[in-house]
């Protein structure tokens, strides 16, 4: 398992946490969002996801990855 935290700007709500957290989910990966950080610490298995398909979802959802 593979463990990231990313910066992710554009969060503000609970809705935020759980369309990311869900994203996150779809991917088989698990997300933990901290909105007063705006950080997402993601841990993922690089046999079934990568870091670039993690940042798509996010970004799909309406939010920025900052790295």
């Amino acid at each position: 398992m593979s463990s990231i935290t990313l910066k992710v700007e554009g969060m503000s709500c609970q809705h935020c946490v759980q369309s990311v957290e869900q994203a996150m989910k779809e991917l088989g990966a698990s997300g933990r969002v901290n909105l007063a950080s705006k950080e997402v610490t993601v841990e993922y298995d690089e046999r079934k996801t990568s870091l670039a398909a993690i940042q798509a979802a996010i970004e799909d959802q309406g939010y920025d990855v900052v790295q």
